[in-house]
């Protein structure tokens, strides 16, 4: 399946009259359709397919445009009428600031392009050593009956990852756990100012609030941290994505400003660890509960090292182990709502989108689709085989976004994914334990509760 050739859906302009797309019914009083976002956001999203391919829902005193058909979502992203922008976005800036995730037009254009050549292909073979290396680590740590929180070692090992891949600097491994425990803080904070976009109460000077203000500005002044330390180190140190960004110039010959590197920065350690590691924990958990999947997985990685850890050189011939991944990032989402702004009056499939409309969707909803998958609750790594991948429709499975909005380092992710299930699933079988709890929580991200295993030597 190649989303990225897809054809976006026509519009027909002029073909009939646009049509209003249908109000949701329910909300409640003042905060409208926000009341089901906080209480039960996955089974909201996924019930509006129903309602209709396009439709309405009140966020507080706005409306917001809700895009429920795969088609129609792949029409939106590759169309310029579009931008990143609305609840999320907005949100997210308090972290990201103005980066290559949060940035429009030509200024995403500069950004992207100055930071492209750090996810070339033969870079990735470089960082893939660094993923072997703490795969291998994480994978050493644990003690034979011991209970460990899954999801916290995944975090912990991904931030390690690409902080050490990217940002190479001296100090590195110690500032990397201190990333760790500011990103934890700040997205437990996160989904609820997404969502009642309620300013002046972020401000009150609450515990929660002084938790989130006080792990952000920990993070920031990290990340200033490790670029000075870079600066003072001068030419001749690693030639990493740090590197790429101290020394790239745009068209003119004009560096990137400090803040532009910092912005950068942020926005790569944010997604190379909080959507990897939530992958990590879901994958694992998945593996519990389907046991046979996972002895084909060890099986697979036993036959191509027998004697040995399992390296990126590897990848090529774990096919069901990637299948694995795949699946796990459609059933179990780690990012699985996203937002979009319409720039002018448009159409989407003959439905009428206002200037400045705020535009839903949710990966996690149209994954789950029934329309697009056959036994769409089932864990089936097998869909992904060529002969079957072929049939899903496109724009349906999308966990790196596309056009021009595509992930930069979705092929750095999959490997890191790839080799840390592949190092560390062989060595240990984990069990759940009375503590565990496997409900979703729901924040920016999604993850289990609270993953606990029991791990034991195979």
């Amino acid at each position: 399946m190649s989303v990225d050739s897809a054809v976006p859906v026509p519009t027909a302009p002029g073909s009939g009259p646009l049509r209003t797309p249908p109000l949701v019914k329910g909300g409640a009083p003042l905060l409208g359709h926000a009341w089901n976002l906080v209480r039960d956001p996955l089974g909201f999203l996924s019930a509006l397919r129903d309602h209709g391919d396009l439709v309405r829902i009140r966020l507080g005193p706005k409306t917001a445009y809700v895009v429920c058909d795969p088609r129609l979502v792949g029409a939106m992203l590759k169309s310029p009428e579009y931008i990143v922008g609305g609840p999320l976005w907005d949100t997210l800036e308090v972290l990201l600031g103005k980066g290559v995730a949060t940035s429009n037009g030509r200024l995403h254009r500069r950004q992207r392009r100055m930071m492209q050549p750090a996810f070339r292909p033969e870079r990735i073979a470089d960082y893939a050593k660094v993923m072997e290396e703490e795969a291998r680590a994480t994978a050493a740590r644990w003690q034979p009956g011991s209970t460990v929180d899954v999801g916290a070692e995944m975090f912990r090992t991904a931030v390690r990852i690409v902080s050490r891949s990217l940002l190479e600097v001296e100090s590195i491994g110690a500032k990397a756990d201190r990333i760790a425990d500011s990103l934890h803080t700040v997205f437990d904070g996160l989904y609820r100012r997404m969502v009642l976009s309620v300013g002046p109460l972020h401000r009150v000077p609450t515990p929660a609030n002084r938790r989130f203000e006080s792990a952000l500005a920990d993070l920031h002044a990290l990340v200033d941290e490790i670029i000075a330390e870079r600066r003072d180190a001068g030419p001749g140190g690693p030639d990493d994505l740090l590197a790429e960004l101290l020394r790239a110039t745009d068209e003119a010959g004009d560096p990137l400003t400090h803040q532009e590197i910092h912005d950068h920065v942020v926005s790569l350690v944010v997604a190379g660890a909080e959507n990897v590691a939530s992958t990590l924990a879901w994958t694992f958990h998945l593996l519990t509960e389907h046991r046979d999947y996972e002895r084909q997985l060890i099986d697979e990685v036993n036959f191509v090292a027998p004697d040995r850890a399992i390296t990126f050189a590897d990848l090529g011939e774990l096919r069901h182990t990637r299948n694995v991944v795949t699946e796990a990032m459609r059933i179990r989402p780690a990012a699985w709502i996203f937002t979009r702004r319409s720039t002018a009056e448009t159409e989407l499939g003959g439905y009428r989108i206002p200037a400045d409309a705020d535009i839903v969707y949710s990966v996690y909803a149209m994954q789950r689709d029934p329309r697009s998958f056959e036994r769409h609750l089932e864990f089936d790594p097998g869909r992904w085989n060529p002969e079957r991948a072929a049939e899903v429709p496109e724009f349906a499975m999308m966990p790196f976004s596309v056009g021009n909005r595509k992930c930069p380092g979705d092929h750095f992710s999959l490997a890191e994914l790839a080799l840390i299930l592949g190092t560390v699933a062989p060595k240990w079988r984990l069990e759940p334990v009375e503590e565990t709890d496997t409900d979703t929580r729901v924040g920016i991200t999604l993850h289990p509760k609270k993953l606990l295993m029991r791990v034991e030597p195979r």
